[in-house]
């Protein structure tokens, strides 16, 4: 698959793995409607941060139906977000087994919005915005949590600055970060105990283009003789 210069967006979850995945870009229009469904992106988000759990464990945590949890999750497993795993599974006592699932790692691109379709803006955007607000719920409750004490009450770097780039220059600053988040990760067995995980957000635009000053010759308007 080719590589696309300069990606819109990706979604890397925090799962620790062993291998840098490839990136894979998520151009099929029905992925996209069963990602952007909001109950969905906050499933995947508790899943994301807490790591595995039912579809009850996420009821009660998301105030959601388990009968609409366990249909959303089929949903999220069936175009690769979420899979079943052994972990946390509770022995077989004649009752059935609960199925546990966790979130699906891995380098997920956004098609470049030249090439969305009308319909696929649509879908995007919507699954950017409440995206967009969901980190930025995370971000405030955590400024706001007074239960934050000791070293990781300061944890929460934050830059904000201005960069003058070519398109391709700006692909090449897009992957060596992504390549900087992978140099982080390793397996669960060698992760420290006292790491936590660590929300990392990635989001650069072009500013906006100045605009030219108004001719008062061309403006409509007659100028009052000196």
């Amino acid at each position: 698959m080719a590589q696309e210069p300069c990606p819109p967006g990706a979604e890397t979850p925090t799962q620790h793995t062993s291998a840098t995945p490839a990136p894979v870009e998520l151009s099929d229009l029905a992925t996209l409607k069963a990602l952007a469904q909001p109950r969905r992106q906050r499933m995947l988000q508790h899943l994301t941060l807490h790591g595995p759990a039912t579809s009850a464990t996420l009821a009660r945590a998301l105030g959601l139906n388990t009968g609409s949890t366990s249909y959303h999750l089929r949903e999220l497993a069936r175009y690769g977000f979420v899979e079943e795993t052994e972990t946390g599974r509770a022995p077989d006592h004649g009752h059935g087994r609960e199925r546990w699932w966790r979130a699906v790692p891995g380098d997920r691109r956004f098609p470049p919005r030249s090439r969305q379709s009308a319909e696929m803006r649509h879908v995007m955007d919507e699954l950017n915005h409440h995206a967009y607000a969901a980190d930025l719920e995370l971000f405030e409750q955590f400024q706001r949590d007074a239960a934050e004490t000791g070293p990781w009450a300061d944890a929460f770097p934050y830059s904000r600055g201005t960069i003058r780039l070519t398109v391709p220059e700006l692909g090449a600053f897009f992957e060596e970060y992504i390549a900087l988040l992978n140099r982080y990760k390793r397996p669960e067995a060698e992760t420290p105990a006292d790491a936590r995980t660590v929300l990392t957000r990635f989001l650069a635009f072009p500013a906006p283009l100045a605009e030219p000053e108004a001719d008062p010759a061309c403006n409509g308007k007659e100028t009052e003789p000196s």
